[in-house]
């Protein structure tokens, strides 16, 4: 068993951040933690560092596959005994790695939630000592957090299933209403679980809103706002950027991926070099472009909100909104991965009132009735072993009609996996039936409470960008923290 100052040497850590040593020292007293801490501060210690110290193995839940290989990617580097089970390996892999699971190869097995689902997998993991329970972006667990996972709701019942290991959830952002749920979610009571909340201040974060009259005007505008940066880069030498650590890199989130394209060309046509990153890109060329940002072989990309969870860049100068977010929570979340180094970096929100008939189609779309999904469900039985040889296209026009804007489709078999109703997918043709609807997909006033949750952040956000005081107050309030006057934003700077 490693010392915990061997283990500070291991992370070439000379000091801890924030309460990082207080939650450390409490989960090697066996004690649970719920951590709140925003981006960049070093969440990820707090279960890391015990892990490799206590006698047996830990097992990270975390909800993208993209989030664990980037912590297995860097964890490796310090030691081998970690590794990750997930959908992106074939079967001989994972067979590979849950033997050496069996054998008690490695400290720190990271998973999604999902994982919890497979017999096999449960008939190995009841077999070893789990010390540590860490669950990562923990907001997941809350049906009225922004990011909600349903395998995420059965964590009290997998916490049973290890044994009751020592439990630590760890997320950046959370309103009180969601620290409550979370807490009960988990099986605890205020009692069990100390709370560890760093707050979420980034005051080097500078927070700037901007309403445009249409979309033309929006996009020169973000395009001025990227000219005067390369104008100011071009008039530092580089011994200037070398010695100040700026390399200008800049992220640009759009929600929409035909946005995104219309406004990668718009750059091309005024000769800015970027890059884009999106879903329907294949993992290689998304897994090159992501490569590319973090050796600043790419200065500007343009991203869905698929980038970013997970990516360990410190640099970044810039964070761009083209369109207005969804929450507060994705907001704030996003703006975290800028200036992660500590130094001053700059968070833009540009928008128009058509971002808002956008974010409204996306709650329809990701908030179904029950009627829609019966529909889907009957037609899915109906077919029978049929199923399986149904591409989207098909399985749309029978439930949705000519109604190509119509996105629902894809929530509900979204929530199908995730409920266990199917197994398979569309794409690789094996797409199964193999559960009952739970009640939770068929309760009318359960879905429109959902519904009801994503209008109201989405209100918040609206209200956000309407505020006529300080930006970082608005936010704090939001959060349930202390007002604050912070001088680095729009508002502030104008008085």
């Amino acid at each position: 068993m490693q010392s915990l100052e061997s283990v500070k040497n291991l992370f070439q850590i000379s000091e801890f951040r924030s309460n990082q040593e207080e939650i450390i020292t409490r989960i090697l007293d066996h004690k649970h933690c719920f951590v709140i801490m925003p981006t960049g501060m070093g969440k990820s210690l707090c279960y890391q560092i015990p892990a490799l110290i206590l006698d047996g193995m830990t097992i990270v839940i975390s909800p993208l596959i993209a989030l664990m290989y980037d912590q297995v990617s860097a964890l490796k580097k310090i030691t081998p005994d970690v590794t990750f089970i997930n959908s992106s390996l074939n079967k001989e892999d994972r067979i590979y790695r849950l033997e050496g699971v069996s054998k008690g190869k490695y400290k720190i097995l990271y998973i999604t939630p999902e994982r919890f689902r497979s017999k096999f997998f449960l008939d190995v993991i009841k077999g070893q000592k789990i010390s540590l329970l860490a669950i990562d972006e923990a907001h997941c667990i809350s049906q009225w957090g922004h990011d909600f996972r349903p395998d995420y709701s059965r964590i009290a019942e997998i916490r049973s299933i290890l044994g009751t290991p020592t439990t630590i959830a760890l997320t950046a952002t959370a309103t009180k209403h969601v620290q409550t749920d979370i807490i009960h979610q988990l099986g605890f009571n205020s009692q069990d679980i100390k709370l560890f909340h760093s707050g979420i201040a980034r005051p080097n974060l500078y927070l700037h809103v901007e309403k445009n009259v249409d979309e033309p005007m929006k996009w020169k505008s973000i395009l001025d706002l990227i000219r005067v940066n390369q104008d100011l880069e071009d008039s530092q030498n580089p011994q200037e950027n070398q010695v100040k650590n700026t390399h200008p890199s800049t992220l640009i989130y759009f929600n929409l991926i035909d946005k995104l394209e219309k406004f990668s060309d718009y750059l091309s046509t005024n000769r800015i070099e970027h890059s884009i990153y999106h879903g329907r890109l294949g993992a290689k060329d998304r897994n090159r472009i992501q490569k590319n940002f973090l050796e600043n072989k790419t200065e500007i990309l343009l991203a869905t909100n698929a980038f970013g969870m997970g990516v360990d860049k410190p640099d970044i100068r810039k964070i761009i909104h083209a369109e207005l977010p969804i929450s507060i929570e994705s907001y704030y979340q996003e703006i975290g991965r800028a200036g992660r180094d500590g130094l001053d970096s700059h968070c833009y929100l540009f928008y128009v009132e058509s971002d808002l008939a956008v974010l409204m189609d996306f709650i329809e779309w990701q908030n179904p009735d029950s009627y829609f999904i019966k529909k889907v469900y009957d037609t899915f039985r109906h077919a029978g072993e049929n199923l399986a040889s149904w591409d989207y296209k098909e399985i749309q026009a029978k439930v949705v009609y000519r109604n190509r804007g119509d996105h629902r489709l894809q929530t509900v078999l979204n929530l199908f996996d995730r409920f266990g109703v199917t197994s398979g997918d569309v794409e690789n043709h094996n797409l199964k039936l193999i559960g009952e609807l739970p009640h939770e997909l068929t309760s009318q006033v359960k879905l429109e409470d959902k519904k009801k949750n994503s209008l109201k952040r989405l209100y918040e956000m609206l209200m956000y960008t309407k505020s006529e005081k300080c930006r970082r107050d608005f936010l704090y309030n939001y959060f349930g923290e202390d007002s604050v006057f912070c001088g680095n934003c729009d508002y502030c700077k104008s008085l």
